[in-house]
């Protein structure tokens, strides 16, 4: 999966001279956050470089396969021991299975933009 990179392009530097104090501190301080942002700063500076839609192509998570719980807690009783219904006790496996594929895929998601967002 390819990851396109934004490009932009760089504020010059400003004028030395006409600028006041105050106002060239401003857009100094303007100008260092962009250089930052677009990663004009260089590799050393990479960790503040902006996220960009263009760099998150991680596809969406899908669709939980459980929507519901099969299982109903069926079961009966024998010398005072609550034992579940093994029908029931199938269902609710399969639940529980369908849930932890669930869970994985969206950590799979989860993770893939987690690494696209560090890269």
């Amino acid at each position: 999966m390819a990851i396109r990179k934004a490009r932009f392009t760089a504020i010059p530097n400003l004028p030395q001279l006409g600028i006041p104090g105050e106002q060239a501190y401003v857009l100094t301080a303007l100008k260092e956050n962009v250089d930052l942002l677009i990663g004009a700063k260089g590799a050393k500076y990479s960790d503040s470089r902006a996220v960009t839609k263009g760099s998150v192509t991680v596809a969406p998570a899908p669709n939980p396969e459980l929507l519901r719980v099969t299982a109903e807690g069926a079961g009966f009783s024998t010398n005072n021991v609550l034992v579940p219904d093994f029908d029931d006790y199938v269902k609710l496996i399969s639940n529980v299975q369908t849930l932890l594929e669930d869970v994985t895929a969206l950590r799979k998601t989860l993770n893939t933009l987690i690494q696209q967002l560090k890269s």
